[in-house]
């Protein structure tokens, strides 16, 4: 129980790894709070806490509006009365396309959503945080920008590149004000992103085994831990790290 008597913000709380971690430290004595653009999708993950014996609400919050984004905090800090820890999980998948033929809004939605969206939750969230005793922040980059990259991918990277390097400049900014903030960045995992159209489950098993070093690809939960971890009291040394969970892709 990590997390007993903490109030957790989780973006992008409604579906995958947001849900999953949601539903981690909610078992782990949190109180949280699941933001996002689609309300059925977060009341569903509030339903999933609550049916396990967990403490937790949502709010509907764009990321990438700063206005949203400073309500999501404030509700937050009004249903649970404080904010300790927070999960800017908040993202969206580039399409694929050779930079050539990087279709121009697609490129501003994912520098929006995935670069400035992480940057506007972390303004208020910090804000909050550092007038009240300090806290945690983790932050989804990913193994496609600063560690690899693939063909096509250039759109996606970038913005999940700015992620980690934005991770690391608001890590040296304010560990002073006592506000802890690293990264993590997965490979692949069970999240509905890295399914293909019409994949099966183990089509997409069979296709992770040849492509990853490993021999599978990862699940939520294990990326779920990782973010518990440098969230918790454990990692207290542990500052401006951007963690890679990929089994191996970028070794």
């Amino acid at each position: 129980m990590r997390f007993s008597d903490r109030v957790v913000l989780v973006t992008g709380g409604g579906t995958g790894l947001g849900r999953a971690t949601a539903l981690a430290f909610a078992r782990e004595g949190a109180s949280v709070m699941v933001a996002g653009r689609t309300e059925e999708a977060l009341k569903e993950t509030v339903r999933v806490i609550e049916a396990e014996g967990g403490t937790a609400a949502h709010t509907v919050a764009d990321v990438s509006d700063s206005a949203s984004a400073a309500r999501m905090v404030a509700e937050t800090v009004a249903r649970f009365g404080g904010l300790h820890v927070a999960f800017n999980n908040a993202g969206v998948f580039v399409p694929p396309a050779p930079v050539a033929d990087l279709d121009e809004d697609a490129w501003r939605t994912g520098l929006e959503i995935n670069a400035t969206g992480t940057f506007l939750s972390m303004k208020h969230e910090i804000a909050h945080m550092r007038a009240h005793g300090g806290g945690a922040i983790v932050n989804m980059a990913s193994n496609i920008g600063v560690h690899g990259r693939r063909p096509n991918l250039a759109g996606y990277a970038v913005a999940k590149a700015a992620v980690s390097t934005l991770t690391r400049a608001a890590a040296r900014d304010h560990i002073g004000d006592g506000v802890r903030i690293n990264a993590v960045s997965p490979g692949v995992s069970d999240g509905p992103m890295s399914f293909r159209p019409g994949e099966t489950r183990e089509q997409w098993a069979a296709r992770q085994a040849q492509d990853i070093p490993l021999g599978r690809g990862g699940e939520a939960d294990e990326i779920a831990a990782a973010v518990l971890w440098l969230a918790s009291d454990e990692a207290g040394f542990v500052v401006g790290h951007d963690m890679v969970i990929d089994g191996g892709v970028t070794a």
